[in-house]
């Protein structure tokens, strides 16, 4: 065989390849993220290669490959290939606790898909063992997404966040039946087998069939899920901006574009120096330079709403005068108090179509528009890491802006007549207190707590005062 014939010909994506010897003999089935690198490594490395692996190399007349979208949809062909031919060279995995498997509940009455390291005398069916716990990971998102069966231990008595994103069928809800879900048990099993073409010819038999009874939107359902079968979209297991911004477009369902997202926070003391932030994020990534700050005009007592308010808007009031782009999503540091706010004053301004949502401090729950439930996200959603480290930045900037101008602020004072208060100090103070009065009122116990103060300090404080 021309080694560099068929290397060259292989795609440098994502597959599997299958080394065959004499009489198209199966010798090995391996998974690769780049297929000719991968396949090239055996025959141009420099490296002293495994006695097993050279004579494999010196029997392999043939190189043929299975393309996947994903080294994670590969690893689950690799598996079932494997299964099937049994490689001479393929070495077997003990289904031991070392490696990962798939655990396919066949055993309950609508069945689970995920991963375990034991294998048990249950009633359910197992797939693996696989090499990669990383890769499996990858593998099971896909799978529950093209599938989407349920995930819940105990089935929920109302309909979860699953459903409304489209990874469930609920049939906690009756929204599926017994029949209709073992159907689609029945795919899954076909597609872990590998048996892919044979799921494809099953799936378009059923469209066609959906077809002929004029039931158009089962038509499109199935027809749907052919195309993702086809060609997995690999936006299901990106990890960075790409991948964080499209969980959060299927979450929020929002149809176009999500390239800018805008978020607000509040910063007072006591009222004193109130300001707003708002930060600016752009396909995922901060851009600086379109950050603003406010200083509240119109709100002279503690009010976060309405300072929440105002800065909704006026800086909505301004784009639309200036006749400058909107963003695609706004974002609110707070829960359904400020959302409700910033909502009222987009209706004003004639702007209900933009998604706004506000994500509170407390459990990192997700308030959206004409919702009263929060949309709470796993620990691990990509989606909530994005909006946490936009609200985080949000927080980060209006506090830098506040305590600047309180710094400012701190010129000749009362303070600077008591012994051991320095410039650091007194700005401390200011930044904690507010003002001269509320540090005349403050105990000793809220002076040492101040960042940067002494009991000593304190002391001569409560005694100055005093006077």
């Amino acid at each position: 065989m021309d080694h560099k014939e068929k290397v060259k010909a292989l795609p440098s994506s994502p597959g599997v390849y299958i080394m065959k010897g004499a009489d198209s003999e199966i010798l090995y089935v391996g998974k690769a993220g780049n297929l000719k690198k991968r396949v090239a490594s055996y025959f141009y490395s420099n490296r002293r290669l495994q006695e097993r692996i050279e004579a494999l190399i010196r029997k392999v007349e043939d190189i043929t490959y299975i393309p996947t979208s994903t080294e994670a949809e590969a690893l689950i062909y690799e598996n079932s290939l494997i299964k099937q031919l049994a490689p001479k060279y393929n070495v077997a995995l003990r289904d031991d606790k070392s490696y990962p498997m798939l655990k396919l509940t066949i055993n309950e009455k609508f069945p689970r898909l995920f991963i375990t390291r034991e294998k048990k005398r249950d009633g359910a069916l197992y797939y693996g063992p696989y090499t990669s716990a990383k890769l499996l990971r990858e593998a099971l998102v896909i799978l529950r997404q093209m599938f989407s069966l349920r995930s819940c231990g105990k089935m929920p008595k109302n309909l979860c966040l699953n459903y409304h994103i489209k990874q469930c069928l609920a049939p906690c809800a009756g929204k599926i039946n017994e029949a209709g879900y073992k159907d689609i048990i029945s795919e899954l099993r076909l597609f872990l087998e590998g048996r892919r073409s044979e799921l494809v010819d099953l799936l378009s038999a059923k469209m066609k069939e959906a077809s002929g009874k004029e039931d158009f939107e089962e038509a499109s359902r199935l027809k749907q899920r052919i195309e993702a079968l086809i060609s997995i979209k690999e936006k299901a297991v990106s990890y960075g901006a790409a991948g964080e911004l499209e969980e959060l477009k299927n979450i929020l369902n929002i149809k176009g574009p999500l390239d800018v997202i805008e978020a607000f926070d509040v910063s007072n003391i006591m009222g004193k120096e109130a300001v707003g932030s708002m930060i600016y994020f752009y396909r995922g990534r901060p851009n600086k330079s379109e950050y603003r700050k406010f200083r509240i005009k119109t709100v002279s007592d503690i009010d976060d709403y309405a300072m929440m308010r105002e800065l909704v808007n006026r800086r909505y009031t301004r784009l639309l005068k200036e006749k400058k782009d909107l963003p695609d999503l706004i974002v609110i540091d707070g829960g359904k108090g400020h959302l409700a706010v910033a909502k009222d004053e987009l209706d004003k301004l004639g702007l209900s179509v933009i998604p706004v949502i506000g994500i509170a401090k407390e459990f990192e729950h997700i308030y959206v528009r004409d919702n009263a439930q929060p949309i709470i996200l796993p620990k691990e959603s990509k989606a909530l890491h994005l909006l946490m480290r936009i609200r985080d930045e949000a927080h980060r900037f209006a506090i830098s802006y506040h305590k600047s101008l309180l710094s400012k602020k701190v010129g000749f004072s009362e303070l600077d007549n008591i012994h051991g208060i320095g410039k650091k100090r007194k700005r401390y103070l200011i930044s904690r207190f507010g003002t001269i009065d509320k540090i005349k009122a403050a105990s000793i116990e809220d002076l040492v707590n101040t960042e940067g103060m002494s009991e000593r300090a304190a002391q001569n404080i409560i005694e100055y005062f005093k006077k």
